[in-house]
């Protein structure tokens, strides 16, 4: 009896140890968001580029302003699509979980759905600032070793991100973070029903606003590996972007400074 209890304390004390090192998946994640944005308001240019058969087909480049909601933590953003020139001057305003696009040729504003396609397979939510930690639900599916952007070998946490808003853009999402600094390396985006949409490698990494961000993230097809849109993102710079420019109200009177 009292060598089962000794093994049953020598149990419990391994158990707890296992349980106090398990690492935090939320927290992983954040951390990881923390890599992709920069943590106050501030702006940058991003330019798509859409592949197939690595021909390049079509691009855009926006000018993007971001500022996170005091409120929940989520950013909101304003998109101002600079080329090509028939594009130039619309603007996509992000507020919460709402998107609008506003042409100033019809004057008009228009609710869009951030799964709708902008360039290739670049959603309209994949451009606007997001975190991640605000909108799902994370547990750690693996640890395991993967090839990063670069063809580099990275150890990485494997989360699983399952959506706890309904309205976000992507039901699920796998992540792959790299365990030594929170970058995120790569990630896999499904649909409801569990198809697979895309897979988008993070990397070029940079200094950046004091912290090495990703300046490069290519998206491939779920389905076609040979049709590929890349996204480049240049110019960070910190800036106060004035409350004004995050209303929908306020899209007709935007002037850029």
């Amino acid at each position: 009896m009292r060598h089962f209890s000794l093994a049953t304390i020598l149990l419990g004390l391994v158990l707890s140890a296992s349980v106090q090192a398990a690492p935090n998946a939320q927290a992983i994640l954040a951390a990881s968001d923390a890599i992709r944005n920069p943590e106050k308001s501030f702006g940058l240019t991003v330019t798509l580029i859409e592949y197939r058969a690595g021909k390049q087909i079509e691009s855009d480049t926006l000018a993007i302003y971001s500022r996170a909601d005091p409120n929940g933590g989520q950013f909101r953003s304003l998109m101002r699509f600079v080329a090509p020139a028939r594009e130039s001057g619309k603007l996509m305003l992000k507020n919460g979980n709402d998107l609008w696009f506003f042409d100033p040729s019809s004057g008009a504003s228009v609710r869009l759905s951030p799964q709708q396609r902008l360039l290739g397979q670049a959603s309209n939510g994949d451009v606007v600032t997001v975190n991640l930690a605000k909108d799902y639900r994370a547990e750690v599916a693996a640890e395991e070793d993967l090839l990063d952007g670069e063809r580099q070998s990275r150890r990485c946490y494997k989360l699983a991100l399952t959506a706890t808003a309904p309205d976000v853009t992507y039901r699920s999402i796998e992540m792959w973070v790299d365990q030594a600094n929170s970058r995120p390396i790569k990630a896999r985006f499904y649909t409801e029903s569990g198809r697979l949409l895309k897979t988008v490698y993070y990397r070029r990494y940079q200094k950046q606003l004091g912290v090495e961000r990703p300046t490069e993230s290519v998206i491939i097809d779920g389905l076609d590996p040979q049709w590929v849109t890349v996204m480049r993102y240049a110019d960070y710079a910190w800036r106060d972007v004035p409350e004004a420019w995050l209303q929908r109200d306020y899209l007709p009177r935007f002037q850029p400074e």
